[in-house]
């Protein structure tokens, strides 16, 4: 679990002071002239609050939220301290709309109470901010990273000392009986563990980096420029509408749950993505070596139509029926030396039904000239030769037959290098959420109360985008940040 400092009330006090001295309260007025809430927040959220409350519409809603918003904007941990923020800061209440600050239960009856508006109005910002982002960059914006990731529930199962104690015991266990070296305490201790809290069964062991603990897991789509697109939280409801989908051990291994886990979801949220938002339409799609699966390329690649699928091979491919092997990067390589990878030469078909094909000629076959009838032919060179023919033995990969090789890109190529090291903002878009707005180390094990964080963060990050769009600074559409210094 991650903790945090317990502060004084003089050291709140003194933070605030920092955060707003020299005029810090212009952030605040450029926030309130680039954030108009009435075209941010759908109508439906409106009049649910308004039936659900008996209040005026926009009373209370626009102010909640508004601090909500400025929570994660602040990076403020938790609710708590966010109420003294808001006491001991008048421009702040006055930001927000508060007469009276609410106190903390308000805050998280108001997470609870309107968590299907919070995502209704996390899709409208999706739908906002998509022409923001062809208009930055649309190769990049028409790409979808998808990556998978927990929310650490606030459990006794992920105490340290909970897991600390098993593997002592099994570390023990092994050297009285004289375990050979093969053993592994650490895998040993996730197989005794149990699958789920005892309080909650929706909060699942999970490995993630590099520990286990006891998580809400959730699925994250991002385009290329790391803004998010969509967020599944892993709940019971979707998990009944995708039965198919692994929840739990079903290995020895970790990572191997994992992998199985990711794959099996990740079609689900994709096709659940795409009937949500359908003008967006994606070209490229990049995610890890859990979705090296012939069936996720079928359905990337024709069903849901993706012109490239960036995804590194998990198993080594194999054509031994066919009398070669691929090496790691998919390029068959030599018959009789597996690390001689084949030449690329051309894409284009040679057949008359014009189905794409990949020609890989000899690694040792040159083009020599003949001066005489100014002609060029293939010379095999090799000493020995796999084949009779003195150009060399040629191989035709045809790439809708074989995907996990041709996902409709040359895999170890300059293309592939290059657009692979962008999966990274998946990544940096999820320790984002984590560690500057603040949603790890919540506090608490309500699945509710952690979605709407989880939902807000997103919120945040897209009006962040929209904030940055209007004031021509799109530098900062990751993070306002720097505008506060």
């Amino acid at each position: 679990m991650i903790t945090h400092k317990q502060l004084t009330l003089a050291e709140v006090f003194e933070d605030c002071q920092n955060k707003f001295e020299n005029d810090k309260y212009q952030f605040l007025v450029l926030l309130d002239e680039t954030i108009n809430l009435d075209e941010i927040v759908p109508i439906s959220f409106v009049s649910h609050f308004h039936a659900r409350t008996g209040r005026p519409g926009k009373h209370q809603l626009y102010p909640m939220l508004k601090a909500l918003l400025i929570q994660r904007i602040f990076s403020i941990p938790t609710d708590m301290l966010l109420i003294v923020f808001l006491k001991y800061s008048q421009e702040l209440r006055d930001f927000c709309g508060f007469d009276v600050v609410p106190d903390a239960s308000k805050f998280t009856r108001f997470k609870q109470d309107f968590l299907s508006d919070l995502q209704s109005m996390f899709d409208h910002l999706v739908d906002l901010t998509e022409p923001i982002c062809q208009k930055l960059d649309s190769a990049l914006a028409s790409m979808t990273i998808f990556d998978t990731s927990g929310i650490e529930a606030w459990v006794t199962e992920n105490n340290p000392k909970y897991a600390n104690r098993i593997i002592k015991q099994l570390k023990a266990f092994a050297k009285a009986h004289n375990f050979n070296k093969n053993y592994d305490p650490y895998k040993a201790a996730y197989g005794s563990m149990p699958s789920h809290a005892a309080t909650n069964q929706a909060i699942q062991q999970m490995y993630i980096n590099g520990h286990f603990c006891y998580a809400y897991k959730f699925g994250i789509i991002t385009n290329g420029l790391g803004i998010v697109r969509d967020i599944t939280f892993y709940n019971k409801d979707f998990l009944n509408a995708h039965p198919d989908i692994v929840i739990g051990k079903k290995t020895d291994s970790p990572d191997e749950d994992k992998s199985l886990a990711d794959s099996k979801a990740l079609l689900p949220v994709l096709i659940d993505f795409f009937q949500k938002h359908p003008l967006i339409n994606p070209k490229t799609f990049l995610g890890d070596t859990a979705f090296d699966t012939i069936e996720i390329y079928k359905s990337l690649l024709g069903d849901i139509r993706f012109e490239k699928a960036f995804i590194p091979l998990r198993v080594k491919l194999s054509m031994e029926d066919e009398g070669y092997t691929f090496n790691e990067n998919g390029i068959p390589c030599c018959p009789y030396d597996p690390t001689l990878p084949m030449k690329r030469e051309g894409s284009k078909s040679h057949l008359k039904s014009k189905i794409p094909t990949m020609k890989f000629v000899c690694p040792k076959m040159k083009w020599e000239y003949n001066r005489a009838d100014k002609s060029k032919r293939r010379v095999c060179h090799c000493d020995t030769p796999c084949t009779t023919s003195s150009c060399g033995r040629m191989i035709y990969i045809y790439p809708e037959k074989k995907l996990r090789a041709y996902p409709g890109v040359e895999r170890g190529s300059a293309e592939w290098d290059e657009t692979y090291k962008i999966r990274v903002n998946v990544e940096k878009s999820i320790n984002h959420f984590k560690d500057s707005f603040c949603i790890a180390g919540r506090k608490t094990q309500n699945e509710k109360t952690l979605h709407a964080d989880l939902l807000l963060a997103g919120i945040t990050q897209l009006i962040t985008v929209i904030v940055a769009d209007k004031i021509h600074q799109h530098q900062y559409i990751r993070s306002l940040k720097p505008l506060i210094a």
